[in-house]
């Protein structure tokens, strides 16, 4: 009876692993634990009444003016009163037309004066949820019961489980995709090796949990953010429905289909491999391999590389049609380009982790194999820089989004990190050069001395076994020779793995490549879930000076106002109804610092058009209340930028003329 000690691969591989796993681990942490919450693809780029608004009667409805589609129900827009009664139908309108993605609900009629408030929620287009409240008056402003919403959707423990999920399942499939084409096109003898086994198989199902876990967290992710929530049926029955929850169906059929892939790769591929596992009956087998034999190798790799092909693709295009590229401009294009560009980060940052892998559990590791990996991973990176500057320019569209919105400066930090790899990348295409240098010079002095030339790798060490007694008299002192063996093996072979210096510096760099890819890896993952830069730059536009009318909706404009004198702070609201050329209906309130009307003395409103050198148009509204001035049949001849000025005088000697520029037509 022998005790065998653990081989290298599996002693080896079960110190770095976990250790290795629990890097990245950290390292995505840090990176979003660091991350402000992200927006989502849609903006809400206008409301009718605007935020803050006082409008002299009650509205009709209540309507919201996105920048890209979103999914609304029936009580997706609730309106309260300044008790907290709703005072919506509760029924969605559907006023979209064309490019304008709006939607309403109508009011009850015979609404009191006072402060109303407006609670919305819809799914992004790109499947993120969002949300938000804002107030309007009707009449004046009035104390409110109300309290806005301070919870975002998707905050909350459900958001930061759903998120992490996220990031897993980005995660599980680089690994998965890279590994599997490192062992395909690189090292197929890899397909026999336990630690690589181990990598695929923990990188399908990390992918695998972790969409069951988004498809389960959806509900409540969109919606009430409660976990208990997570086990209605009826709301996994309408996640089933949307387009997120056909993508992570999906998902999980292609995952099954990968499933079938790993268990031919590792099972008949690796028996067949003429280089595969080191045993004994796979050396006879190898060694009876007919022409047939061959060919028949030959066609199961082939098969194998298609079908991989197809099924990554697959597993790359749920993304593709589920978020950022499946909205906004040019869909048909960005999908596609948006599955290379996942493909081409799984096959050069996953197969990185598995060339990591293998450098520290197989010495037998072939110099042959880092050339191919380094002429991969170099077309990897060509796919990925050129599919990434089509994205770029898509997502943000402006140099002032590139640095002032949040999605631009991800971007710019990922472009720099980008950078940063393909350096250390370069100084491992370095070692990989030196590698394969010494070997050839090796060969050729070799051959010229009449020797044999210098073998590749060294070859991996017999375990080492320790004879038993037949009765063992003392059971510990046995277990205690059988680990004091192992270690004086497993020394060895680290001796022998580290004998060669140009393998050890590749080791080192192919680490750090890891590093610098997991942070990667991170931020684009962020990216995938903050809102772009386009759509960042209408919902900002909201607060500029100039306001952008939109056809048969009221424009309406404060303008805070300060005359100097006693009493003299207050606002002007204007609003100008439908805001088009031709006539128009103007009405005009006049607060003090107090929010109470404000009964001016007199105040006057001018029109100009300086472009087009017209004006100023001066108009002297009537007034109605106090507080409050109107006029009808107000012309203006024109479409373009006008500049409205009002003039309000609050005694004989103070007054002053503030003014806004809005475009009209």
């Amino acid at each position: 009876m022998t005790a065998t000690a653990p081989s290298l691969a599996r002693t080896t591989a079960a110190a770095f692993l976990p250790r290795l796993v629990l890097v990245l681990a950290a390292l995505l942490a840090a990176m979003f634990t660091a991350a402000t919450p992200a927006t989502a693809h849609a903006a809400l780029t206008a409301s009718d009444p605007k935020d803050g608004a006082v409008v002299a009667t009650a509205p009709a409805q209540v309507t919201l003016s996105f920048s890209e589609k979103v999914a609304m129900g029936d009580n997706s827009i609730r309106v309260m009163d300044p008790r907290g009664k709703r005072v919506d139908t509760g029924e969605l309108r559907d006023l979209c037309s064309g490019s304008v993605i709006r939607y309403g609900t109508a009011l009850h009629t015979g609404l009191p004066n006072g402060t109303y408030t407006v609670a919305w929620q819809a799914v992004s287009g790109d499947s993120h949820p969002i949300s938000g409240a804002f107030t309007f008056s009707i009449g004046a402003p009035s104390a409110t019961s109300v309290t806005l919403p301070t919870r975002q959707a998707g905050d909350g423990p459900v958001g930061i489980a759903y998120d992490i999920a996220r990031y897993a399942a980005y995660a599980g499939f680089a690994v998965l995709v890279g590994s599997a084409a490192f062992i395909l096109l690189c090292w197929r003898r890899g397909a026999a090796e336990r630690p690589l086994q181990k990598l695929v198989l923990r990188a399908w199902v990390t992918l695998t949990a972790a969409t069951l876990a988004m498809l389960v967290l959806r509900h409540p992710y969109t919606g009430s953010g409660q976990f208990a929530d997570a086990f209605d049926l009826a709301g996994l029955k309408a996640v089933l429905e949307t387009k997120t929850g056909a993508s992570l169906v999906s998902r999980l059929l292609l995952l099954g289909a990968a499933a079938l892939f790993i268990a031919v790769l590792f099972g008949s591929y690796a028996r067949r491999s003429p280089d595969g596992d080191a045993s004994e009956d796979t050396a006879k087998d190898a060694a009876e391999d007919t022409a047939e034999d061959a060919k028949d190798l030959s066609d199961l790799t082939f098969g194998l590389g298609v079908g991989g092909t197809v099924v990554a693709g697959g597993i790359a295009a749920t993304w593709a049609l589920s978020e950022h590229a499946s909205t906004g401009i040019q869909t048909g294009i960005a999908m596609p380009v948006d599955i290379l560009h996942l493909l081409a980060v799984a096959t050069w940052l996953g197969g990185l982790t598995a060339l990591l892998v293998a450098l520290h559990t197989s010495p037998a590791l072939p110099r042959e194999a880092v050339q191919r990996f380094s002429r991969i991973a170099f077309t990897s990176v060509l796919v990925l820089a050129a599919t990434g500057l089509y994205q770029a320019w898509r997502q943000v569209g402006s140099w002032s989004a590139l640095t002032g919105t949040g999605y631009g400066q991800l971007l710019l930090i990922k472009i720099g990190l980008v950078a940063v790899l393909v350096g250390v990348a370069w100084l491992s295409r370095r070692w990989t050069a030196r590698l394969a240098t010494r070997s050839d010079v090796s060969r050729e002095t070799a051959t010229a001395q009449g020797a044999e030339p210098e073998p590749g790798p060294e070859p991996e060490p017999e375990p080492v076994s320790v004879p038993a007694d037949p009765v063992p008299a003392n059971p510990q002192r046995a277990a205690q020779l059988a680990r004091q063996q192992a270690a004086r093996t497993k020394a060895r072979k680290q001796q022998i793995r580290d004998a060669d210096p140009d393998r050890a510096g590749l080791r080192r760099s192919v680490l750090t490549e890891a590093a610098v890819a997991a942070v990667l890896l991170a931020v684009t993952t962020l990216l995938t879930s903050t809102e772009p830069g386009r759509a960042a730059e209408l919902e900002v536009g909201r607060n500029t000076a100039t306001d952008t009318a939109v056809p048969n909706r009221p424009i309406k404009i404060s303008l805070p106002f300060d005359t100097g004198g006693q009493n003299g702070k207050g606002t002007a609201r204007l609003e100008l109804d439908p805001g088009r050329t031709g006539a128009n209906t103007l009405h005009l309130w006049v607060d003090g610092a107090d929010g109470q009307p404000l009964d001016a003395p007199e105040v006057k409103v001018s029109f100009t058009l300086p472009a087009q050198d017209i004006g100023p148009l001066p108009l002297v509204p009537d007034r109605a209340a106090a507080g409050h001035w109107s006029a009808n049949g107000v012309q203006l001849p024109l479409a373009g930028e006008w500049r409205i000025d009002v003039t309000v005088r609050t005694s004989d000697i103070d007054q002053v003329t503030v003014n806004k520029n809005v475009k009209i037509g």
